[in-house]
């Protein structure tokens, strides 16, 4: 008959398999219990219809969210599982949170106009007047599909001397945020552009 074992090693080999399997994960659910603690950590849960999962997020990541988290979000969680020995627990320490869905893009697009507005970019002091006859066009979007093709053709039949400059950036997903500020920094930087079009 087999050594009883102790609490102790059970969990100890549990936490050996569930930390050595889930070093690094990507989580998808609903955001429940939202917890923002004194110390910076956050507490929450992620959900789904059939199942729970506890998390946490420390002080330095949670100071890094993008966007305010709610309670009924969906989120993808980045991360790693971890056990809690003194309570048998497991728990995903999530390192950063991504909104999911129609409101993703909404939210990109507000962190954006934060950090344009932040480097000063909106200022009154900035805005020039647009000249009637744009001859130099910057446009910071993506370079396939049907709007650019169209925005092309227009340009260059109204005005066929027209220098057009692409800039090409992700204008969906996590980086397009990142992207569009630094083409437009890019455009700013080479300067000599009457017009700049982003989308």
């Amino acid at each position: 008959m087999p050594r009883p074992l102790t609490v102790s090693e059970v969990t100890a080999a549990l936490k050996e398999l569930v930390e050595g399997h889930f070093t690094d994960v990507l989580v998808r659910g609903e955001v429940s219990n939202w917890r923002p603690a004194a110390s910076g950590h956050v507490y929450f849960s992620l959900k789904d219809a059939g199942a729970s999962l506890g998390a946490v997020m420390w002080r330095g990541q949670a100071a890094r969210l993008r966007f305010p988290v709610k309670d009924g979000m969906e989120v993808v969680a980045a991360g790693h599982v971890d056990v809690y020995a003194p309570h048998g627990k497991y728990q995903l320490v999530a390192s950063s949170l991504d909104p999911v869905g129609a409101g993703a893009a909404a939210l990109a697009l507000e962190e954006l106009k934060k950090r344009l507005a932040a480097e000063g970019l909106f200022s009154e002091a900035r805005k020039r007047p647009l000249p009637l006859l744009p001859r130099r066009i910057g446009i910071v979007t993506s370079p396939t599909g049907q709007a650019i093709r169209d925005l092309l053709r227009n340009i260059l039949r109204r005005d066929p001397r027209a220098w057009v400059t692409l800039r090409p950036v992700r204008v969906q997903g996590e980086t397009a945020a990142a992207e569009v500020a630094a083409a437009l920094r890019d455009l700013d930087e080479a300067g000599g552009f009457d017009v700049v079009i982003v989308g």
